[in-house]
């Protein structure tokens, strides 16, 4: 007799155990299904192993400057297996805690490589045992992986994806990074900070090319400033591993083709959805490019088949899998959740300065055929990014002239991932300037510079 469940998910990470425990809530009895490890890629190999590692460089980045605070730190120093041990000690306590969570809320967790065989079946294979699970939902949350280059596949001695680059065997010296999205930013940052001489290569025209033009111009300005090569309209026409490092054939915007050599290279040009050899085709699950065709609520084309996350596609960010997660598993209970609004989905970059921004950029508002009032306000305008040493950055916002409804915000520099929550809160609720200039902002923060951005907007702005 196969095991029988209400929903069976298929991938473990922020979408699929998010999605777990919110059908236990709702009374279903629940399976979960893992290849690897529990929390999947964003947990054990992604957005918080990242951070740790973000989190060292930049207290490293502060030692060594530990003069301009008025203090001394002499020949500062840091032991890069140290620094990776404890990114993965983090990594090994959250995997911990979904354990904690699966078992707390009675949800069966079985290991393994899974495959859908039939209408509500679902095969899992580990070694040579295979069990089949009957559901009568199934949910594919099987994410994405790092998309190759197909001219140099990475190797993990040489040639990094971001795998490697969160365990790296050594230290480069002198690092390329194929690709300036977060991913390549955020890996430049720490390599940088600890000391590895970093070059930047962008096919397109600017790096960070989803954000504000503003925001990227200014990026690129500071990661200049503190030492990096960055290129952009550079294309990579060769790359391949020697004995000493990388070589790499690369194009600049005049046509300039140039051959380099590197001690390595990250590849962080994008990545592939993980729908291969799960059993799509013979369902005849509707696919795009590879991602999962769904609707608003998770549903695909077959009857009893759903997904979301990053399989389904853009944008690809953990946030927006968990939610995704919990308004697929409201609408099959019948709770009548509201769709996926993806203008108000935050984007953030954990890099040196940071970036985050919610909604339409200027440009962006433009094309809409809004007519727009724009606010910015600088962080050398804000008395605590003064106090910490933090006054490069900005924020920037976007509203509609005709409304007062706030299109998109835009901020770069100290901690605007933790700020950015504010602006997404003031989208959610529908608020206009009227309501966020009425909003009190406690002094001495650097989210007064969120305030000043809105009444900047309006020629209001009072500490510029």
């Amino acid at each position: 007799m196969a095991d029988t469940y209400d929903l069976i998910i298929l991938g473990s990470g922020p979408g699929g155990y998010v999605g777990a425990i919110r059908a236990a809530q709702l009374g279903m009895k629940v399976a979960i299904v893992e290849r690897e490890r529990l929390g999947g890629i964003c947990l054990n190999w992604g957005c918080i192993p990242t951070k740790a590692l973000l989190r060292s460089s930049e207290i490293y980045h502060y030692i060594t400057h530990a003069e301009a605070y008025g203090l001394s730190a002499p020949k500062p120093a840091y032991d890069l297996e140290k620094v990776v041990q404890r990114s993965r000690k983090v990594a090994d306590q959250l995997n911990g805690g979904v354990k904690m969570l699966m078992k707390k809320h009675k949800i069966a967790v079985h290991e393994g490589v899974g495959k859908l065989v039939g209408k509500g079946k679902l095969e899992v294979t580990q070694g040579d045992q295979k069990t089949v699970l009957e559901g009568k939902k199934i949910i594919v949350a099987t994410g994405a992986r790092a998309r190759d280059l197909p001219f140099a596949p990475a190797d993990g001695k040489k040639i990094w994806t971001y795998r490697t680059a969160m365990t790296p065997p050594e230290m480069p010296t002198n690092l390329l990074v194929i690709g300036s999205g977060a991913i390549g930013l955020e890996f430049a940052s720490f390599y940088g900070d600890m000391g590895a001489k970093v070059t930047v290569v962008e096919m397109l025209d600017r790096i960070l090319p989803v954000e504000d033009a503003e925001i990227s111009a200014f990026m690129e300005k500071q990661l200049k400033k503190f030492g990096m090569d960055i290129r952009t309209s550079t294309g990579l026409q060769k790359l391949e591993a020697t004995p000493k490092g990388v070589k790499a054939e690369i194009k600049a915007k005049d046509g300039t083709v140039t051959t380099e050599e590197f001690s390595h290279a990250i590849v962080a040009i994008g990545i592939v959805p993980n729908t291969e050899n799960i059993g799509l085709e013979a369902l005849g699950v509707k696919t795009d490019r590879g991602h999962i065709v769904t609707d608003g609520f998770g549903k695909t084309n077959v009857e009893g088949i759903y997904a979301f996350g990053d399989v389904t596609g853009a944008p690809w960010l953990a946030h927006k899998a968990m939610h995704e997660a919990v308004i697929c598993v409201e609408a099959m209970a019948g709770e009548h959740p509201h769709e996926m609004d993806v203008k108000n989905i935050p984007g953030c970059t954990y890099s040196r300065p940071q970036v985050a921004s919610v909604g339409l950029t200027e440009a962006k508002a433009k094309e809409a055929g809004y007519k727009v009032k724009v606010g910015k306000f600088p962080f050398i305008g804000n008395g605590k990014a003064i106090a910490l040493g933090e006054t490069e950055g900005f924020v920037k916002t976007v509203f509609d002239e005709a409304t007062g409804e706030l299109l998109g915000a835009h901020m770069i520099g100290a901690e605007v991932t933790e700020l950015i929550q504010g602006y997404v809160i003031g989208k959610t609720l529908e608020t206009t300037e009227a309501e966020l200039m009425g909003t009190i902002f406690p002094h001495p923060t650097i989210s007064e510079v969120m305030h000043e951005g809105v009444l900047s907007a309006y020629g209001r702005a009072l500490h510029i």
